[in-house]
């Protein structure tokens, strides 16, 4: 399957500062809050708040910090209004780029995206100009070496398991598995791979691109680190989603 640009990194996010860890914690905690707001605080029930636990819990978040994230979105105590957007453009050398965003003012947030998409050689397109281009997968980023499954270190072994369960694709990387799996498997998947012992480096839900893109212009691809880190620094970025094949 192809377009996994988003974890070619994946290495170099292990070490993560307290500080990032903070910023993820507050970025989950808005997620959880419009979720539960839009789907209630059962996650038997709200299916998508089940899909962002796990995300916290990969994330190390504190299971009380959820609790409470759960319990102020559900009106005890209060919580914040913000509202799910979505942002799509380009990238330099025409990268498809998606931003996810939740946010309590949306015209400081479209005004920040579109001031980093320009600043680094990019444009904010209109919605539908490149989400065609994309599908919503389950993403599940497993750790070989950190893994105690039996399996894990046997690539034919770990994609049968990851098969087994309900995924979609499998891919082999230096260091890391990589696990696609339907929306709607993206819970299933998780728990039955990390009930064999499977530790995982990221499990969320995201956009994948189709195809990917490669820059040859070496100028472009700096523009393009450097456009991705900036606008996954803003405080209502939830995730940058992009076809670039790095």
């Amino acid at each position: 399957m192809s377009g996994h640009s988003k974890w070619a990194n994946i290495k170099h996010r292990k070490g993560k500062s307290d500080e990032q860890k903070g910023r993820a914690f507050t970025r989950i905690g808005r997620e959880i809050a419009v979720i539960v707001r839009q789907g209630g605080p059962d996650p038997n029930v709200n299916y998508a708040l089940r899909d962002v636990i796990v995300k916290a819990k990969r994330a190390n978040m504190p299971g009380d910090n959820i609790a409470k994230c759960i319990k102020k979105a559900s009106g005890e105590g209060g919580s914040e209004d913000y509202e799910s957007l979505s942002y799509e453009g380009y990238g330099p050398g025409g990268v498809a780029v998606i931003i996810e965003a939740m946010t309590d003012n949306r015209n400081r947030t479209a005004g920040d995206v579109r001031h980093l998409l320009d600043k680094h050689g990019g444009n904010l397109g209109s919605n539908g100009c490149v989400s065609y281009l994309f599908d919503r997968k389950g993403l599940i980023v497993v750790d070989r070496e950190g893994s105690s499954a039996p399996g894990a270190l046997d690539e034919d072994a770990a994609m049968m398991e990851a098969l087994d369960a309900g995924a979609e694709d499998f891919k082999a990387m230096e260091g890391w598995y990589e696990v696609i799996t339907d929306p709607s498997e993206f819970y299933a998947v998780s728990t039955a791979l990390e009930s064999k012992g499977y530790a995982f480096l990221s499990a969320e839900v995201g956009m994948v691109p189709k195809v990917t893109v490669g820059l040859a212009d070496p100028r472009h691809a700096g523009q393009m680190e450097r456009m991705i880190d900036a606008i996954e620094g803003l405080d209502d970025v939830q995730g940058v989603f992009h076809n670039w094949d790095q």
